[in-house]
């Protein structure tokens, strides 16, 4: 996550600690001092991580993947860069402790329930959108749907504190 959006009321990559705690992990993006138990992880022979990110960009095409790595020894994790387009970009292309990772682009035609912002495309997905996806196509969807669920509440929730007017004193 990058650190500006952590103060975000906003933010919905919180979203997705929040409703599935037993399987995700949140670490804030250092290009240079990157988090110990992040690279620790990374390194874990237990695990396949993959970075998700668009494909279609130049200068990584030996790096994509179509689908996640498929090995019955180790479990795949999907990292998700949270911040705006621009500090995803930024993160992705800085950060080299990721810079050996497979990239798994997320070819989806789901539209983005985020409702606070208006994105540039109606394809662009937010950080919780893209966890309700891959937890879709990656057969788990009681866990997409709880997620989608929480992320429907905070939507309204939020909506709601942007209408509320602070009552006059009398």
């Amino acid at each position: 996550m990058h650190k500006e959006e952590s103060y975000k009321p906003s933010n919905t990559g919180r979203l997705i600690e929040d409703a599935l705690p037993e399987s995700t992990r949140r670490f804030y993006w250092h290009r240079t001092e990157p988090d110990p138990e992040f690279l620790k992880l990374l390194k874990d022979d237990r695990y396949q991580p993959h970075i998700i990110f668009p494909g279609d960009r130049g200068g990584y095409e030996d790096r994509v993947v179509s689908q996640a790595l498929n090995t019955e020894s180790k479990i795949p994790v999907f990292i998700i860069l949270d911040g705006s387009w621009r500090q995803a970009g930024r993160m992705f292309r800085l950060s080299q402790y990721l810079q050996s990772l497979p990239v798994l682009p997320l070819t989806s035609q789901r539209q983005s329930q985020y409702r606070l912002r208006k994105a540039p495309d109606e394809f662009h997905l937010c950080t919780v959108d893209v966890a309700i996806e891959l937890l879709d196509q990656h057969q788990q969807a009681e866990a997409a749907k709880e997620l989608s669920n929480y992320f429907a509440c905070f939507n309204e929730q939020y909506a709601q504190s942007r209408r509320k007017t602070p009552t006059a004193d009398k």
